[in-house]
Protein backbone atom coordinates (compact mmCIF):
# COMPACT_ATOMS: atom_id res chain seq x y z
CA UNK A 1 0.00 0.00 0.00
CA UNK A 2 1.20 3.48 -0.73
CA UNK A 3 -0.22 5.97 1.90
CA UNK A 4 -0.33 9.92 0.94
CA UNK A 5 1.60 10.98 4.50
CA UNK A 6 4.14 8.78 6.02
CA UNK A 7 5.20 10.44 9.28
CA UNK A 8 8.10 9.20 11.01
CA UNK A 9 8.21 10.03 14.60
CA UNK A 10 5.02 10.87 17.06
CA UNK A 11 6.05 13.41 19.59
CA UNK A 12 4.63 16.76 19.66
CA UNK A 13 6.04 17.68 16.09
CA UNK A 14 4.30 14.57 14.98
CA UNK A 15 1.15 14.74 16.68
CA UNK A 16 -0.52 17.87 15.26
CA UNK A 17 0.22 16.34 11.68
CA UNK A 18 -0.72 13.24 12.33
CA UNK A 19 -3.76 14.27 13.67
CA UNK A 20 -5.12 17.23 11.22
CA UNK A 21 -4.40 14.99 8.01
CA UNK A 22 -5.82 12.19 8.99
CA UNK A 23 -8.82 14.02 10.27
CA UNK A 24 -8.77 15.72 6.73
CA UNK A 25 -9.24 12.05 4.84
CA UNK A 26 -5.63 11.77 4.08
CA UNK A 27 -4.06 8.02 4.39
CA UNK A 28 -0.96 8.52 7.06
CA UNK A 29 1.17 6.11 8.49
CA UNK A 30 3.25 6.62 11.91
CA UNK A 31 6.45 4.86 11.57
CA UNK A 32 7.46 5.28 15.57
CA UNK A 33 11.36 3.82 17.11
CA UNK A 34 9.86 2.64 20.25
CA UNK A 35 6.90 0.84 21.53
CA UNK A 36 3.24 1.25 22.19
CA UNK A 37 2.78 1.78 25.92
CA UNK A 38 -0.58 2.18 26.62
CA UNK A 39 -1.85 4.66 29.60
CA UNK A 40 -2.92 1.85 31.90
CA UNK A 41 0.93 0.79 31.69
CA UNK A 42 2.98 3.82 32.60
CA UNK A 43 3.80 3.66 36.68
CA UNK A 44 4.76 6.13 39.30
CA UNK A 45 7.80 3.69 40.14
CA UNK A 46 9.95 5.93 40.97
CA UNK A 47 13.24 3.03 39.78
CA UNK A 48 11.07 2.38 36.53
CA UNK A 49 10.74 5.80 35.36
CA UNK A 50 13.70 8.02 36.21
CA UNK A 51 16.34 5.31 37.32
CA UNK A 52 15.77 2.79 34.78
CA UNK A 53 15.68 2.75 30.87
CA UNK A 54 12.02 1.81 30.53
CA UNK A 55 11.21 4.75 28.03
CA UNK A 56 14.20 5.38 26.00
CA UNK A 57 16.47 2.78 24.23
CA UNK A 58 19.01 1.41 26.28
CA UNK A 59 22.51 2.58 26.01
CA UNK A 60 24.05 0.01 24.67
CA UNK A 61 21.54 -0.35 21.96
CA UNK A 62 21.60 3.17 20.77
CA UNK A 63 24.04 5.05 22.03
CA UNK A 64 25.14 8.93 21.17
CA UNK A 65 28.61 10.45 21.52
CA UNK A 66 29.01 13.61 23.26
CA UNK A 67 31.39 16.41 22.54
CA UNK A 68 31.50 18.74 25.29
CA UNK A 69 33.78 21.67 26.04
CA UNK A 70 36.85 20.98 28.55
CA UNK A 71 39.82 23.14 29.44
CA UNK A 72 41.82 21.10 26.70
CA UNK A 73 38.70 21.71 23.53
CA UNK A 74 36.29 18.95 23.46
CA UNK A 75 36.43 16.12 25.59
CA UNK A 76 34.01 13.08 24.11
CA UNK A 77 32.03 10.52 25.77
CA UNK A 78 30.21 7.77 24.58
CA UNK A 79 27.53 6.05 26.67
CA UNK A 80 25.46 9.89 27.55
CA UNK A 81 22.37 10.50 24.86
CA UNK A 82 19.68 13.05 24.39
CA UNK A 83 17.09 10.26 24.23
CA UNK A 84 13.98 11.19 26.60
CA UNK A 85 11.43 9.17 25.14
CA UNK A 86 11.50 6.11 22.62
CA UNK A 87 7.08 5.40 22.46
CA UNK A 88 4.38 6.55 20.75
CA UNK A 89 4.00 10.04 21.78
CA UNK A 90 7.56 10.34 22.54
CA UNK A 91 9.07 12.36 25.05
CA UNK A 92 5.48 14.49 25.63
CA UNK A 93 4.33 11.85 27.51
CA UNK A 94 6.83 12.60 30.13
CA UNK A 95 7.22 16.74 30.12
CA UNK A 96 6.77 19.00 33.12
CA UNK A 97 4.83 20.59 30.53
CA UNK A 98 5.34 24.08 31.47
CA UNK A 99 3.65 25.93 28.31
CA UNK A 100 4.70 29.61 27.65
CA UNK A 101 3.99 31.42 24.22
CA UNK A 102 7.53 32.61 22.77
CA UNK A 103 6.95 36.92 22.56
CA UNK A 104 7.00 38.66 19.16
CA UNK A 105 11.00 39.69 19.99
CA UNK A 106 11.79 36.16 20.13
CA UNK A 107 10.87 35.94 16.02
CA UNK A 108 13.48 39.13 15.45
CA UNK A 109 16.36 38.19 17.88
CA UNK A 110 18.61 39.70 15.82
CA UNK A 111 16.81 43.02 14.50
CA UNK A 112 15.80 43.80 17.91
CA UNK A 113 19.05 42.81 19.85
CA UNK A 114 21.59 43.32 17.14
CA UNK A 115 24.58 40.24 16.73
CA UNK A 116 26.57 39.20 18.99
CA UNK A 117 30.14 37.56 18.20
CA UNK A 118 30.38 34.07 18.32
CA UNK A 119 26.66 33.33 17.98
CA UNK A 120 24.52 32.69 14.61
CA UNK A 121 21.47 35.05 15.47
CA UNK A 122 19.05 35.16 12.48
CA UNK A 123 15.41 36.56 12.30
CA UNK A 124 12.44 33.89 11.75
CA UNK A 125 10.99 34.06 8.16
CA UNK A 126 7.49 34.00 10.22
CA UNK A 127 6.21 36.69 12.62
CA UNK A 128 4.77 35.88 16.06
CA UNK A 129 1.34 37.19 14.52
CA UNK A 130 1.47 34.02 12.03
CA UNK A 131 1.81 31.37 14.53
CA UNK A 132 -0.69 33.06 17.13
CA UNK A 133 -3.66 31.87 15.95
CA UNK A 134 -1.98 27.82 16.27
CA UNK A 135 -0.71 28.57 20.11
CA UNK A 136 -4.07 29.27 20.36
CA UNK A 137 -5.35 26.27 18.58
CA UNK A 138 -2.62 24.65 20.87
CA UNK A 139 -4.67 25.67 24.04
CA UNK A 140 -7.54 24.36 23.07
CA UNK A 141 -7.24 20.92 21.54
CA UNK A 142 -4.40 19.54 23.20
CA UNK A 143 -5.57 21.49 26.42
CA UNK A 144 -3.65 24.18 27.87
CA UNK A 145 -4.26 25.65 32.00
CA UNK A 146 -4.14 28.74 33.38
CA UNK A 147 -4.72 31.95 34.09
CA UNK A 148 -3.79 35.24 31.92
CA UNK A 149 -2.83 37.88 34.01
CA UNK A 150 -1.26 41.33 32.22
CA UNK A 151 1.94 42.19 32.17
CA UNK A 152 4.64 44.48 30.51
CA UNK A 153 5.87 41.11 28.56
CA UNK A 154 2.23 39.71 27.84
CA UNK A 155 2.14 38.70 24.47
CA UNK A 156 -0.59 39.52 21.89
CA UNK A 157 -3.31 37.02 22.10
CA UNK A 158 -6.76 36.34 20.27
CA UNK A 159 -8.62 34.95 23.04
CA UNK A 160 -8.82 36.38 26.16
CA UNK A 161 -7.66 33.81 28.51
CA UNK A 162 -6.56 29.69 28.52
CA UNK A 163 -9.18 27.22 28.15
CA UNK A 164 -9.17 25.57 30.86
CA UNK A 165 -8.65 27.02 34.76
CA UNK A 166 -5.52 26.88 36.67
CA UNK A 167 -4.73 23.83 37.99
CA UNK A 168 -5.06 23.57 41.97
CA UNK A 169 -1.53 24.36 43.71
CA UNK A 170 0.34 24.68 47.03
CA UNK A 171 -0.27 27.55 49.28
CA UNK A 172 3.36 28.14 48.86
CA UNK A 173 2.62 29.46 45.61
CA UNK A 174 0.83 32.61 46.86
CA UNK A 175 3.83 33.07 49.07
CA UNK A 176 5.84 33.58 45.87
CA UNK A 177 3.48 35.79 44.87
CA UNK A 178 3.47 37.92 48.02
CA UNK A 179 7.29 37.80 47.92
CA UNK A 180 8.11 39.11 44.68
CA UNK A 181 5.57 41.96 45.18
CA UNK A 182 7.18 42.79 48.61
CA UNK A 183 10.33 43.65 46.25
CA UNK A 184 8.76 45.16 43.24
CA UNK A 185 8.45 41.90 41.19
CA UNK A 186 5.18 40.97 39.43
CA UNK A 187 5.14 36.87 39.68
CA UNK A 188 2.05 35.77 37.26
CA UNK A 189 0.48 32.68 37.06
CA UNK A 190 2.60 29.54 34.53
CA UNK A 191 0.61 27.52 31.74
CA UNK A 192 0.98 24.07 32.06
CA UNK A 193 0.06 21.66 29.28
CA UNK A 194 -1.89 19.56 31.49
CA UNK A 195 -5.97 20.12 31.89
CA UNK A 196 -7.70 20.58 35.08
CA UNK A 197 -11.32 19.41 33.94
CA UNK A 198 -12.44 16.16 31.67
CA UNK A 199 -12.43 16.19 28.23
CA UNK A 200 -13.20 13.29 25.97
CA UNK A 201 -11.97 10.42 27.19
CA UNK A 202 -8.88 12.09 29.47
CA UNK A 203 -9.21 12.90 33.11
CA UNK A 204 -8.89 15.61 34.94
CA UNK A 205 -5.65 16.23 36.94
CA UNK A 206 -5.45 14.48 39.84
CA UNK A 207 -2.29 15.64 41.62
CA UNK A 208 0.07 12.40 41.47
CA UNK A 209 2.57 14.44 42.00
CA UNK A 210 4.98 12.10 40.26
CA UNK A 211 4.60 14.43 36.92
CA UNK A 212 7.52 15.42 34.79
CA UNK A 213 9.26 12.28 33.81
CA UNK A 214 6.86 10.42 34.45
CA UNK A 215 3.63 9.10 32.12
CA UNK A 216 0.07 10.63 32.92
CA UNK A 217 -1.77 8.10 33.95
CA UNK A 218 -5.20 10.22 34.10
CA UNK A 219 -4.34 11.73 30.24
CA UNK A 220 -4.47 14.83 31.94
CA UNK A 221 -1.13 15.85 30.34
CA UNK A 222 -1.17 16.82 27.15
CA UNK A 223 1.08 14.10 25.28
CA UNK A 224 0.71 13.70 21.71
CA UNK A 225 -0.28 9.97 22.39
CA UNK A 226 -3.11 11.21 24.57
CA UNK A 227 -4.75 14.79 23.36
CA UNK A 228 -4.06 13.87 19.56
CA UNK A 229 -3.41 10.34 18.59
CA UNK A 230 -6.29 8.76 19.42
CA UNK A 231 -8.58 11.02 17.18
CA UNK A 232 -6.20 10.67 14.57
CA UNK A 233 -6.73 6.62 15.15
CA UNK A 234 -11.20 7.21 15.58
CA UNK A 235 -11.09 8.66 11.57
CA UNK A 236 -9.91 5.33 10.28
CA UNK A 237 -7.01 7.22 8.22
CA UNK A 238 -4.30 6.29 10.41
CA UNK A 239 -2.16 3.65 11.38
CA UNK A 240 0.77 3.23 13.50
CA UNK A 241 3.50 0.99 13.34
CA UNK A 242 5.68 0.54 16.35
CA UNK A 243 9.36 -0.69 16.66
CA UNK A 244 9.89 0.59 13.57
CA UNK A 245 13.47 2.20 13.57
CA UNK A 246 14.19 4.67 10.19
CA UNK A 247 17.18 4.29 8.84
CA UNK A 248 17.05 5.74 4.98
CA UNK A 249 15.33 8.07 3.21
CA UNK A 250 15.61 6.26 -0.49
CA UNK A 251 14.75 9.48 -3.39
CA UNK A 252 14.05 9.06 -7.41
CA UNK A 253 16.83 11.02 -8.61
CA UNK A 254 14.83 14.07 -8.79
CA UNK A 255 15.14 15.36 -5.69
CA UNK A 256 11.85 13.38 -4.03
CA UNK A 257 11.45 11.08 -1.33
CA UNK A 258 10.08 7.68 -2.70
CA UNK A 259 10.44 5.13 0.33
CA UNK A 260 11.44 5.48 4.21
CA UNK A 261 13.33 2.16 5.12
CA UNK A 262 13.21 0.94 8.81
CA UNK A 263 13.79 -2.22 10.93
CA UNK A 264 10.77 -3.91 12.21
CA UNK A 265 10.72 -5.18 15.83
CA UNK A 266 12.66 -8.35 14.79
CA UNK A 267 15.36 -6.54 12.94
CA UNK A 268 13.84 -7.29 9.30
CA UNK A 269 14.14 -4.49 6.99
CA UNK A 270 11.00 -3.36 5.91
CA UNK A 271 9.63 -0.63 3.88
CA UNK A 272 6.87 2.26 3.44
CA UNK A 273 5.93 4.36 0.36
CA UNK A 274 3.97 7.58 0.68
CA UNK A 275 3.38 10.84 -1.29
CA UNK A 276 4.91 13.01 1.42
CA UNK A 277 7.53 12.30 4.42
CA UNK A 278 7.45 14.18 7.57
CA UNK A 279 10.00 13.70 9.52
CA UNK A 280 9.76 14.51 13.73
CA UNK A 281 12.24 12.42 15.53
CA UNK A 282 13.37 14.72 17.68
CA UNK A 283 16.12 17.16 16.80
CA UNK A 284 19.18 14.94 16.90
CA UNK A 285 18.01 11.58 15.66
CA UNK A 286 16.34 13.68 12.66
CA UNK A 287 19.60 15.28 11.68
CA UNK A 288 21.03 11.83 12.12
CA UNK A 289 18.85 10.23 9.73
CA UNK A 290 19.29 13.13 7.15
CA UNK A 291 22.85 12.54 7.07
CA UNK A 292 21.77 8.59 7.10
CA UNK A 293 20.11 8.85 3.91
CA UNK A 294 22.97 10.07 1.35
CA UNK A 295 22.56 8.53 -2.27
CA UNK A 296 24.82 10.41 -5.23
CA UNK A 297 22.30 12.98 -5.25
CA UNK A 298 22.75 13.99 -1.87
CA UNK A 299 26.51 12.49 -1.29
CA UNK A 300 26.58 14.71 2.18
CA UNK A 301 23.41 13.10 3.65
CA UNK A 302 19.76 14.23 2.24
CA UNK A 303 18.91 17.68 1.66
CA UNK A 304 22.60 18.64 3.07
CA UNK A 305 24.10 19.62 -0.29
CA UNK A 306 24.53 23.16 1.36
CA UNK A 307 26.13 21.23 4.37
CA UNK A 308 23.41 22.68 6.83
CA UNK A 309 22.00 19.53 8.67
CA UNK A 310 23.14 19.06 12.01
CA UNK A 311 24.58 22.75 12.36
CA UNK A 312 23.54 25.27 14.65
CA UNK A 313 22.15 22.37 17.22
CA UNK A 314 20.19 24.62 20.39
CA UNK A 315 19.54 23.72 23.93
CA UNK A 316 18.16 25.60 26.77
CA UNK A 317 20.00 28.16 28.32
CA UNK A 318 19.45 29.04 31.94
CA UNK A 319 20.17 27.06 35.45
CA UNK A 320 17.98 26.05 38.25
CA UNK A 321 18.26 27.01 42.26
CA UNK A 322 17.11 25.81 45.53
CA UNK A 323 16.32 27.36 49.46
CA UNK A 324 14.68 25.50 51.70
CA UNK A 325 11.68 26.38 54.18
CA UNK A 326 11.77 24.71 57.56
CA UNK A 327 8.11 24.06 59.83
CA UNK A 328 9.43 25.22 62.33
CA UNK A 329 10.01 29.06 61.00
CA UNK A 330 6.40 28.91 60.25
CA UNK A 331 2.91 29.04 62.36
CA UNK A 332 1.05 26.04 62.81
CA UNK A 333 -1.57 26.55 60.33
CA UNK A 334 1.08 27.78 57.07
CA UNK A 335 3.23 24.61 58.55
CA UNK A 336 0.11 22.24 57.61
CA UNK A 337 -0.67 23.94 54.54
CA UNK A 338 2.58 24.00 53.15
CA UNK A 339 3.16 20.07 54.31
CA UNK A 340 0.07 19.02 51.76
CA UNK A 341 1.13 16.63 49.20
CA UNK A 342 0.58 18.91 46.41
CA UNK A 343 4.19 20.12 44.93
CA UNK A 344 2.41 22.29 41.67
CA UNK A 345 3.60 26.14 42.15
CA UNK A 346 2.95 27.05 38.41
CA UNK A 347 3.93 30.69 39.08
CA UNK A 348 6.49 32.54 36.87
CA UNK A 349 8.49 36.22 36.74
CA UNK A 350 9.32 37.55 33.52
CA UNK A 351 9.81 41.11 34.73
CA UNK A 352 13.12 40.24 33.32
CA UNK A 353 12.60 38.72 29.84
CA UNK A 354 14.09 42.11 28.38
CA UNK A 355 16.93 43.41 30.86
CA UNK A 356 16.23 46.95 31.78
CA UNK A 357 18.85 47.13 33.99
CA UNK A 358 21.93 50.09 34.10
CA UNK A 359 24.12 48.13 36.31
CA UNK A 360 23.89 44.80 34.00
CA UNK A 361 26.76 44.60 32.31
CA UNK A 362 27.76 42.00 29.59
CA UNK A 363 30.88 41.35 28.65
CA UNK A 364 29.91 42.02 24.92
CA UNK A 365 27.30 44.28 23.95
CA UNK A 366 25.42 45.02 21.34
CA UNK A 367 24.56 47.50 18.77
CA UNK A 368 21.23 48.23 20.20
CA UNK A 369 21.82 48.27 23.66
CA UNK A 370 19.19 46.11 24.47
CA UNK A 371 19.89 42.79 26.39
CA UNK A 372 17.33 39.63 26.33
CA UNK A 373 16.50 37.98 29.45
CA UNK A 374 14.13 35.12 30.46
CA UNK A 375 11.62 33.25 32.35
CA UNK A 376 12.11 32.36 35.75
CA UNK A 377 9.52 29.39 36.81
CA UNK A 378 9.08 28.57 40.85
CA UNK A 379 8.75 24.87 41.67
CA UNK A 380 8.42 22.65 44.66
CA UNK A 381 11.05 19.74 44.90
CA UNK A 382 9.55 16.59 42.73
CA UNK A 383 8.10 13.95 45.27
CA UNK A 384 10.90 11.33 44.42
CA UNK A 385 12.18 10.25 47.37
CA UNK A 386 15.64 8.81 46.46
CA UNK A 387 17.08 12.79 45.32
CA UNK A 388 15.59 13.36 49.03
CA UNK A 389 17.80 10.63 50.09
CA UNK A 390 20.69 11.23 48.05
CA UNK A 391 21.11 14.74 49.02
CA UNK A 392 21.59 13.73 52.65
CA UNK A 393 23.68 11.14 52.59
CA UNK A 394 26.88 13.46 53.72
CA UNK A 395 26.91 16.45 56.08
CA UNK A 396 30.05 18.62 56.21
CA UNK A 397 31.69 16.35 54.01
CA UNK A 398 31.27 13.50 55.99
CA UNK A 399 29.54 10.65 54.28
CA UNK A 400 26.99 9.34 57.26
CA UNK A 401 25.72 5.72 58.46
CA UNK A 402 22.97 4.17 60.98
CA UNK A 403 21.56 6.35 63.16
CA UNK A 404 23.03 9.70 62.09
CA UNK A 405 21.99 9.17 58.59
CA UNK A 406 18.42 8.27 59.30
CA UNK A 407 17.64 11.47 61.71
CA UNK A 408 19.37 13.43 58.86
CA UNK A 409 16.70 11.66 56.18
CA UNK A 410 13.76 12.03 58.95
CA UNK A 411 14.93 15.95 59.47
CA UNK A 412 14.40 16.03 55.49
CA UNK A 413 11.47 14.53 54.93
CA UNK A 414 9.55 15.63 58.16
CA UNK A 415 10.23 19.26 58.81
CA UNK A 416 11.21 21.17 56.02
CA UNK A 417 10.51 21.54 52.12
CA UNK A 418 12.35 22.08 49.40
CA UNK A 419 11.76 25.25 47.18
CA UNK A 420 13.03 25.67 44.34
CA UNK A 421 13.20 28.08 40.71
CA UNK A 422 13.97 27.13 36.91
CA UNK A 423 15.55 29.34 34.41
CA UNK A 424 14.82 29.57 30.92
CA UNK A 425 17.10 31.86 28.54
CA UNK A 426 18.30 31.19 25.09
CA UNK A 427 21.25 28.92 24.22
CA UNK A 428 22.63 31.22 21.48
CA UNK A 429 23.31 29.14 17.96
CA UNK A 430 26.99 28.74 17.75
CA UNK A 431 29.46 27.14 15.48
CA UNK A 432 30.37 24.45 18.55
CA UNK A 433 27.04 23.14 18.59
CA UNK A 434 25.95 20.64 16.14
CA UNK A 435 24.98 16.91 14.98
CA UNK A 436 27.58 14.94 12.79
CA UNK A 437 27.49 10.90 12.26
CA UNK A 438 30.24 9.01 14.72
CA UNK A 439 32.81 7.52 12.37
CA UNK A 440 33.51 4.31 15.08
CA UNK A 441 30.70 4.02 17.34
CA UNK A 442 27.45 2.05 15.51
CA UNK A 443 24.10 1.02 17.28
CA UNK A 444 22.76 -2.50 17.10
CA UNK A 445 21.99 -2.54 13.72
CA UNK A 446 25.19 -1.11 12.70
CA UNK A 447 24.49 2.19 11.74
CA UNK A 448 26.63 4.98 12.72
CA UNK A 449 25.58 7.39 15.66
CA UNK A 450 25.17 11.09 16.37
CA UNK A 451 27.85 12.87 17.64
CA UNK A 452 26.74 15.54 19.50
CA UNK A 453 28.91 18.54 20.25
CA UNK A 454 27.69 20.79 23.12
CA UNK A 455 29.51 24.29 22.85
CA UNK A 456 27.74 27.34 24.26
CA UNK A 457 28.11 31.06 24.34
CA UNK A 458 29.42 32.70 27.45
CA UNK A 459 26.78 35.10 27.22
CA UNK A 460 23.99 32.42 27.71
CA UNK A 461 26.01 32.10 31.68
CA UNK A 462 25.78 36.03 31.70
CA UNK A 463 22.13 36.29 31.36
CA UNK A 464 21.25 32.86 33.39
CA UNK A 465 23.55 34.55 36.36
CA UNK A 466 21.51 37.94 36.36
CA UNK A 467 18.17 35.97 36.12
CA UNK A 468 19.13 33.78 39.46
CA UNK A 469 20.41 36.42 41.34
CA UNK A 470 16.38 37.44 40.84
CA UNK A 471 14.90 34.64 41.48
CA UNK A 472 17.09 33.75 45.00
CA UNK A 473 15.90 37.37 45.88
CA UNK A 474 12.50 35.76 45.95
CA UNK A 475 13.59 33.23 48.10
CA UNK A 476 15.11 35.75 50.50
CA UNK A 477 12.21 37.15 50.69
CA UNK A 478 10.25 34.14 51.63
CA UNK A 479 12.48 33.51 54.34
CA UNK A 480 14.42 30.19 52.64
CA UNK A 481 17.70 29.24 54.08
CA UNK A 482 20.75 27.81 52.56
CA UNK A 483 19.79 29.49 48.82
CA UNK A 484 21.70 28.22 46.06
CA UNK A 485 21.70 28.99 42.31
CA UNK A 486 23.69 26.65 39.28
CA UNK A 487 24.34 28.06 36.12
CA UNK A 488 26.39 26.56 33.56
CA UNK A 489 26.96 25.19 30.36
CA UNK A 490 25.51 21.48 30.36
CA UNK A 491 22.77 20.92 28.27
CA UNK A 492 19.49 19.92 29.58
CA UNK A 493 18.77 16.54 28.08
CA UNK A 494 15.23 17.31 27.53
CA UNK A 495 14.90 20.50 26.11
CA UNK A 496 16.42 19.90 22.65
CA UNK A 497 15.71 21.96 19.25
CA UNK A 498 17.73 22.90 15.86
CA UNK A 499 20.10 21.34 13.38
CA UNK A 500 17.71 21.78 10.34
CA UNK A 501 16.34 25.99 10.47
CA UNK A 502 14.06 27.07 8.37
CA UNK A 503 14.71 30.74 6.62
CA UNK A 504 14.42 32.23 3.28
CA UNK A 505 18.33 31.01 1.71
CA UNK A 506 18.72 27.65 1.09
CA UNK A 507 22.37 28.86 1.42
CA UNK A 508 21.81 29.42 5.44
CA UNK A 509 19.01 26.97 5.86
CA UNK A 510 17.62 23.70 5.56
CA UNK A 511 13.80 24.08 5.47
CA UNK A 512 11.73 27.36 3.16
CA UNK A 513 9.53 28.91 5.89
CA UNK A 514 6.31 26.50 5.88
CA UNK A 515 8.96 23.45 7.02
CA UNK A 516 9.37 22.07 3.83
CA UNK A 517 13.13 20.75 2.51
CA UNK A 518 14.61 23.37 -0.09
CA UNK A 519 16.47 20.50 -1.77
CA UNK A 520 13.69 17.78 -1.49
CA UNK A 521 10.33 18.23 -2.77
CA UNK A 522 8.09 16.05 -0.29
CA UNK A 523 9.89 16.28 3.06
CA UNK A 524 8.85 18.19 6.00
CA UNK A 525 10.38 18.36 9.52
CA UNK A 526 8.31 19.50 12.19
CA UNK A 527 9.86 18.43 15.24
CA UNK A 528 12.07 21.21 16.92
CA UNK A 529 14.86 21.33 14.13
CA UNK A 530 13.47 23.78 12.21
CA UNK A 531 13.78 26.71 15.52
CA UNK A 532 16.55 29.01 14.45
CA UNK A 533 16.96 30.24 18.36
CA UNK A 534 15.05 28.92 21.28
CA UNK A 535 13.64 32.08 22.74
CA UNK A 536 13.18 31.55 26.23
CA UNK A 537 11.13 29.28 27.50
CA UNK A 538 10.83 25.50 27.14
CA UNK A 539 10.23 24.40 23.16
CA UNK A 540 7.35 22.28 23.07
CA UNK A 541 4.43 24.73 23.72
CA UNK A 542 6.19 26.49 19.93
CA UNK A 543 6.75 22.77 18.48
CA UNK A 544 3.46 22.00 18.92
CA UNK A 545 1.69 25.20 17.49
CA UNK A 546 4.10 25.24 14.69
CA UNK A 547 3.56 21.64 13.59
CA UNK A 548 -0.61 22.48 12.98
CA UNK A 549 0.49 25.31 11.45
CA UNK A 550 3.06 23.24 8.75
CA UNK A 551 0.26 20.57 8.97
CA UNK A 552 -2.53 23.33 7.15
CA UNK A 553 0.79 23.73 4.29
CA UNK A 554 1.27 20.17 4.03
CA UNK A 555 -2.61 19.45 3.09
CA UNK A 556 -2.49 22.27 0.67
CA UNK A 557 0.77 20.31 -0.84
CA UNK A 558 -1.24 16.82 -0.87
CA UNK A 559 -4.15 18.22 -2.81
CA UNK A 560 -2.13 19.68 -5.64
CA UNK A 561 -0.30 16.36 -5.77
CA UNK A 562 -3.34 14.07 -5.11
Amino acid sequence: MKYDVCVIGSGAGAGPVIYELSKAGRKVVVLEKGPWIQTKDFTKDEMTATRRDAYVPHPNDEPQVTESPSTYGFKSEKGNDFQNGSCVGGSSNFMSAYFHRLKPKDFRLLSEYGPIEGANIVDWPISYAEIEPFYTKVESVVGVSGKVVKHKHLEPRSTPDFPYPPLSSNVVADWFVKAGGEIGYKIVPAARGIISEPHKDRRACYHSNYCGSYGCSSDAKGSSRAALIPDALASGNCEIIPHAKVYHLETDGNGKIVQAKYYNETGVTEVIEADIFVVACQAIETSRLLLMSKNPDFPNGLANNTGQVGKNMIFAGGGAGSGYIRYEDLSDEDARAFSHKNTFVNQCLVDFYEIEDPEFEPCQKTETGKVKGGTIDFLIEHSNPMPKAFRNKYKNGTLLYGSELKEELKDYFTRQKRIRYELFCDWLPNDNCFVTLDDTVKDKWGDPVAKVRTGFHYRDLEIGNYLADKAMNVLKQMGAKHITKSVNGNPPGNLIAGGCRFGNDPKTSVLNKDCKAHEVKNLYITDGSFMPTGGSAPHTFMIYANSFRVAEKIKKHSLSIG
